[in-house]
């Protein structure tokens, strides 16, 4: 590495005060956006866990059973919804969900199973659509404002379809959640049949079986109604809990990346001190030699 001037110095330190303006004011935006973020999830969890709850007890019924999203068959493919964010900056937010996603189609195929994706947020479209994978539908920009509730929709009726179809027998979604509020990890969740009310801990897959319902009102009705909420709703919870898991991996790797700006301003200044006392003590010397010289 070549020596470096005190002026090469001096503007190398500006630009690392110039980066660490801008990670500072990336932190201080994500911690006030995922405040608003928590508290979203936080009244949504209720409301999602009874929805579980709910079809899977309906699902102990033989006679609910008939629905075809209630039927439990053989898996030879599986749909898999993940759940990416559209920006990166946030540490391993979005290569942990990527490698995990990669991990499961690799388990699954080895097993015979062929895995079809639906992806949603921009990095996991930009990863995947470039390699040999089985894409059915890619959304990006999905998180720069307000959720976007029409993919939403959108996701819900073509996982549906596809089930009711029998073109999947399963499907999962996986995704980002918070633990609490100063930690994540991704989750996988099954999706569709209803029935199997799961979630992937370690490695291993938990059933939860519940009573049964006696119907006063069309059981069609009901079962159409729950099931619009279900596969809409369950899609929206894992969308607020990835954009809130995003704020809190940008503000965690942004107060790092702002910490460690800090360590090299004060590394560089040192330096910079130490050439300005090198440049004025070989100018001193210079003015010694010269006089000398001249006496």
């Amino acid at each position: 590495m070549p020596k470096l001037s005190p002026r090469d110095i001096r503007r190398k330190i500006q630009g690392i005060k110039n980066t660490r303006r801008i990670t500072n004011a990336m932190k201080v935006v994500s911690a006030a956006k995922l405040r608003k973020a928590q508290e979203l999830i936080y009244a949504s969890r209720p409301y999602s866990e009874k929805l579980y709850e709910v079809l899977s007890s309906l699902s102990s019924s033989m006679e609910i059973a008939s629905h075809p999203l209630f039927e439990v068959r053989e898996q030879k493919s599986c749909d898999l919804v993940l759940i990416t964010a559209d920006r990166g900056l946030a540490g391993a937010f979005n290569s942990n969900l990527i490698k995990r996603a990669e991990d499961f189609i690799r388990e699954q195929q080895e097993k015979g199973i062929k895995v079809s994706l639906v992806l949603m947020g921009r990095k996991g479209v930009q990863y995947f659509t470039k390699r040999k994978y089985n894409v059915l539908k890619a959304y990006d920009e999905v998180f720069r404002k307000d959720i976007n509730f029409n993919v939403v929709k959108e996701v819900g009726e073509l996982t549906r379809e596809r089930y009711v179809k029998k073109e999947s027998d399963c499907v999962l979604l996986l995704h980002n959640e918070m633990l609490n509020r100063v930690s994540y990890k991704p989750v996988m969740r099954v999706f569709l049949p209803p029935s199997l009310i799961c979630e992937e801990e370690g490695g291993e897959t938990k059933e939860k079986a519940y009573g049964v319902y006696e119907f006063e009102v069309e059981r069609e009705t009901l079962l159409d109604n729950l099931l619009n909420l279900y596969l809409n709703y369950q899609i929206y919870r894992a969308m607020l809990e990835s954009n809130a898991s995003e704020h809190f991996a940008r503000m965690v790797a942004m107060d790092n990346a702002t910490r460690n700006a800090d360590e090299l301003i004060k590394t560089w200044t040192m330096i910079f001190n130490k050439a300005r006392q090198e440049s004025i003590t070989s100018e001193l010397i210079d003015i010694v030699n010269a006089v000398e010289a001249m006496t």
